[in-house]
């Protein structure tokens, strides 16, 4: 369907964008990077893999801020504030929509129309398992919206999946949830130390957006919604902070880190190269979407 090498590539992150908006930053990289590379190998246009990945890596980071499901940090900061849904996207409305102008700029100013040329390969899904995977989809949807209980698909997901295909119990991450459960504990533990409570209360008094976004380049994006939650009752900037956030350093987002180990696997001589132009597009992001959110 796309012709050419700017709008296969503006398509290719606007899918990364809108599926982080759907199963979350992580997951949408985790599915949408491959899909990357298959497209620019197999069109002999490997040499736009470090702009295509970092855009895709910043579409997930920032596309999923409009949805309480599209980061972890918001999905927690969603739940511990008890956020209405209609006012979570209200708070998220202005920066994801200058980073959708600002990611389209840079798709279509640094990629040229070059031709593309691929064979056509008819692909099918199996019917019956789509379908249950898309209810069990729906299921999880209706929980992070508070209309079933969460014990309920903690229960039909996990039966279901051991049924279906049980090697993905066994692929489950279950070291990096354990890491979560120890975030929580850890920021509670430090907010009842007083020195630390009355130091991180005062920065947040002075300006809970920059210091948040500030935060994540050395923490990460959801280390510092887990911590700076426990001082602080300004969520809307909260939010918004750790979302922007997750633009900067490289370890600002656990999704730029998968980013960086999937470019790294096909391009193993590039780490530096990549790196610097990881660094400027991320930097420039946050520093516009800072400075935009701050005056409005």
């Amino acid at each position: 369907m796309f012709r050419n090498a700017k709008i296969a590539i503006l398509a290719l992150v606007y899918i990364t964008f809108i599926g982080s908006m759907l199963i979350a930053n992580d997951m949408a990289l985790l599915t949408f990077l491959p899909l990357g590379f298959f497209v620019l190998k197999s069109t002999g246009k490997e040499h736009y893999m470090a702009f295509t990945f970092i855009m895709q890596n910043i579409a997930a980071n920032l596309g999923g801020m409009l949805t309480p499901f599209g980061n972890p940090q918001n999905l927690y900061l969603y739940s511990k504030f008890n956020i209405p849904t209609l006012e979570f996207m209200g708070i998220m409305l202005l920066p994801f929509t200058v980073a959708v102008v600002l990611i389209t700029l840079c798709c279509l100013l640094f990629i040229p129309a070059e031709p593309l040329r691929v064979e056509e390969d008819e692909t099918k899904l199996p019917k019956d398992r789509t379908v249950i995977y898309l209810v069990l989809f729906a299921l999880s949807i209706l929980i992070v919206f508070r209309g079933i209980p969460y014990w309920v698909g903690l229960i039909i997901i996990p039966i279901a999946i051991f049924f279906l295909d049980r090697k993905a119990l066994y692929m489950v991450d279950y070291p990096l949830l354990l890491t979560f459960v120890f975030f929580f504990i850890f920021s509670g533990n430090m907010a009842r130390i007083d020195a630390v409570r009355e130091l991180f209360s005062a920065l947040l008094e002075k300006n809970t957006l920059i210091f948040s976004a500030a935060s994540c380049q050395f923490i990460s994006n959801v280390p510092s919604a887990i911590l700076l939650s426990q001082f602080t009752e300004n969520y809307a900037d909260l939010l918004v902070g750790v979302n922007i956030g997750g633009t900067g350093t490289l370890i600002a987002s656990l999704a730029s880190l998968i980013t960086f180990s999937e470019y790294t696997r096909h391009n193993p001589g590039k780490t530096g190269y990549y790196i610097v132009r990881f660094s400027v597009f991320n930097f420039a992001f946050l520093i516009i979407l800072a400075i935009v959110t701050s005056i409005f």
